[in-house]
């Protein structure tokens, strides 16, 4: 079994993040059943299905492309969203403590 795109990864992750099925996805934008799919092992999407896609999810097509880590676009809660668990937990923790800070600051 061949390895998933990092290209089609991030298609999946945020067409999860939509809570839509990349079926839906497909008919949403037209294209026909299973075209996702050839990114899976490869293939590589032309420059203007890339910016469809790209303005679909609202991510920059830098980032679908794996040529940034993160999406300077994404808005706090969809990076919020993306973090596993443990790194909510470490985020929370620091808004804790900066809370803390800035009630004692200005007393």
């Amino acid at each position: 079994m061949s390895k998933e795109t990092l290209f089609y990864v991030r298609l999946r992750e945020q067409a999860s993040l939509k809570n839509k099925s990349m079926n839906q996805v497909e008919r949403e934008l037209g294209y026909p059943r299973n075209s996702l799919n050839n990114y899976k092992n490869g293939t590589e999407p032309s420059g203007e299905r890339l910016l469809e896609l790209a303005d679909y999810f609202m991510v920059s097509p830098h980032y679908l492309m794996g040529k940034r880590e993160i999406d300077e676009g994404a808005s706090l809660k969809e990076r919020f969203q993306a973090l596993n668990f443990e790194q909510k937990g470490e985020l929370c923790s620091i808004c804790q403590s900066w809370v803390a800070s800035q009630l004692f600051k200005n007393h």
